[in-house]
């Protein structure tokens, strides 16, 4: 499980970190962290003499995300994925939430890594994690690519798998994001227990608004008040 950098001679191991999830409605927040070795990452055969490579999951049809899914495994030294439910988010926040889906994933891998590589400006990880923080990893890297992924994959079946036993909110076409379709059960039918209680979005359902949870700032991280 080594990367391609090194460290004063000493290879390092660098684990790609992203994010899926962060600004839906319902469901988790999902966090996949891929460690690569040295081998150029797969590439899949698009239409005619066509290729289509491994970027970000944004940037790739539902299908190419699916086969990327299959072989990605079997490409990376390793990956693990770590989630933090509704009602964890509720309780301690998005950023908090954000950081303890991350340290799941980077825990599970098989052997800590030396460097982790988050998308973006902030690092929500922190210590004791080395962190390199860069806008549009998920474009620029193919380890952070490859998180992108199978986070979003492994996130969309869970939401899919909601339909069931939440049919209306259109779960498996918008994964707890805010389209229409789920707009309006939330007006008509209010909250499943898949969904954050502590999003604005409930301000603007006055049939539910009494449902929302609000973090009281004098009580400290993690308690809630029911308003």
């Amino acid at each position: 499980m080594r990367d391609a950098l090194a460290d004063g001679g000493r290879p390092v191991r660098i684990a790609g970190v992203d994010e899926v999830g962060r600004g839906a409605w319902a469901g988790p927040v999902v966090v996949c962290a891929a460690v690569t070795d040295l081998g150029a990452p797969p590439v899949l055969r698009g239409r005619g003499d066509r290729t289509v490579a491994l970027t970000d999951s944004k940037l790739l049809t539902a299908a190419h995300r699916a086969s990327f899914a299959e072989v990605l495994p079997g490409w990376l030294a390793g990956h693990a994925i770590g989630a933090s439910a509704p009602e964890e988010i509720d309780e301690v926040g998005m950023t908090e939430a954000l950081r303890r889906a991350a340290v799941r994933a980077l825990e599970a891998l098989p052997h800590p890594p030396d460097v982790v590589i988050l998308d973006g400006k902030h690092d929500f990880l922190r210590r004791p994690w080395r962190v390199r923080c860069e806008v549009k990893a998920d474009q620029r890297s193919v380890t952070v690519a490859a998180a992108s992924v199978l986070a979003k994959v492994h996130r969309d079946a869970l939401m899919a798998d909601l339909e069931d036993s939440c049919p209306g909110y259109g779960f498996a076409d918008s994964a707890g994001y805010p389209s229409p379709v789920h707009q309006r059960a939330l007006e008509e039918s209010g909250p499943t227990p898949h969904h954050r209680l502590s999003w604005s979005y409930l301000d603007d359902l006055p049939r539910w608004r009494h449902l929302k949870k609000h973090r009281d700032p004098l009580a400290g991280e993690g308690q809630l008040s029911l308003l």
